[in-house]
């Protein structure tokens, strides 16, 4: 017999094979309206913050009203699956650039991201604040799993030779965040981004 569940806000069937039940996987149509869904709910955010509409962004991403609240029961809900989403990208970017890219190079293109990701965490600066209770404990995991990321990618340079390891990871980010908060839009994000380069040169090893 079928029994259903809920899994990261979206409903899927779990069925008994003899050794208990196991879930099975999300269809790939459901998969699909998912990612859609966050893309065109990171876009209403960004642009009108807390008063983006539900239903609207279901009209957007193409799909009904009911798709959406299965797979995001409240506003809040959709909100840190977009923010979570972001930080997933970005933490499985540093895995990725490790095993196409030089070590430093894979650092470099890497903080050119997490430029993006603070372009976009500020444009959902509204939305965000509107969660009820804060989003203090969002926060605090983003910073843990994107520290582990960079330091992943730091610690590669390093054993290269390319870089010092004597600095704390987290600097990076603070330089980088602090640059981008000065200016809004996009002369923050490109003020950052020329910061970059001058980083990496202070970090990197005589020759």
């Amino acid at each position: 017999m079928e029994t259903l569940s809920v899994y990261q806000g979206g409903i899927f069937g779990v069925v008994d094979d003899g050794k208990g039940l196991t879930p099975r996987k999300p269809r790939a149509d459901a998969q699909r309206n998912r990612a859609l869904l966050l893309k065109t709910a990171k876009a209403a955010f960004a642009e009108k913050g807390a008063a983006a509409s539900l239903d609207e962004i279901a009209r957007t991403a193409g799909v009904g009203a009911g798709t959406l609240y299965r797979h995001f029961p409240t506003r809040d809900a959709l909100i840190e699956a977009v923010y979570r989403h972001e930080t997933e990208q970005l933490v499985m970017a540093a895995a990725r650039l490790a095993e196409t890219h030089a070590p430093t190079a894979a650092l470099r293109e890497w903080l050119q991201l997490f430029v993006d990701y603070m372009a976009t965490k500020h444009g959902m600066y509204e939305a965000l604040n509107s969660i009820v209770g804060g989003i203090s404990e969002l926060h605090s995991a983003s910073t843990e799993q994107m520290t582990r990321a960079i330091a992943k990618l730091i610690d590669r340079a390093a054993a290269s030779g390319e870089i010092r390891s004597d600095f704390d990871p987290l600097d990076l980010l603070r330089a980088l965040a602090g640059v981008a908060n000065m200016s809004s839009g996009s002369d923050g994000s490109q003020a950052a981004k020329r910061m970059i380069d001058i980083l990496i040169a202070g970090i990197r090893n005589p020759p």
